[in-house]
């Protein structure tokens, strides 16, 4: 080969990488590849990113407890409220119960005497209040030939009986009250021996 072929050669060598224009230093995803390429948001806004994410996190939970606490409120309140409703059904109660005990008395003496019409009305005020006291959840109770119970009875007297266990309730002077299960007035009793 002569020089002149080996200098066309090298002439069309160029030619052939020289067609294409050089990159743009500048343009993204151009040249070697490094991290600045990357399309991740600069240090600071990722900085709020997460510090929104935290607040925003802060803030649910904040919500959360408060809500948890709203109920327990709601709750306590209704509690209250229930407690203090039946607080005031005992004390009215507490109140009614010696006119009903006279009323009671006043029936007994009344039993032997001729104008029953006034023994039955009577006997109908009684039955009135109780069923008043009964929607209340004051009950009466009258525990004759039960046995003694110092948490619901009040022992009035001893007396010596026979035929009946020691410690079983002979008589009752006064009936005893319940509020929903919880002794309002014990039950006055006379205890066998």
């Amino acid at each position: 080969m002569t020089d002149e072929t080996v200098q066309n050669k090298d002439a069309v060598a160029e030619e052939e990488f020289s067609a294409a224009a050089p990159p743009d230093p500048e343009a993204p995803g151009t040249g070697e590849t490094s991290f600045a390429d990357a399309e991740a948001p600069p240090a600071g806004e990722r900085k709020a990113a997460e510090a929104a994410d935290d607040a925003a996190a802060k803030y649910l939970e904040l919500a959360k407890r408060t809500q948890a606490d709203f109920e327990n409120y709601r709750k306590r309140m209704a509690r209250e409220n229930a407690a203090a409703a039946e607080r005031g059904a005992a004390k009215l109660a507490k109140a009614l119960l010696p006119a009903l005990d006279h009323l009671e008395l006043s029936l007994k003496g009344a039993e032997g005497h001729a104008d029953a019409d006034v023994i039955k009305g009577f006997a109908l005020v009684r039955d009135e209040l109780l069923a008043a006291l009964g929607k209340s959840g004051i009950q009466a109770f009258s525990p004759a030939g039960e046995p003694f119970d110092p948490n619901e009875h009040e022992a009035m007297a001893q007396q010596p009986a026979e035929d009946t266990e020691s410690g079983t309730v002979l008589e009752v002077y006064q009936q005893g009250f319940r509020i929903n299960g919880q002794i309002l007035r014990p039950a006055r009793v006379v205890v066998a021996q």
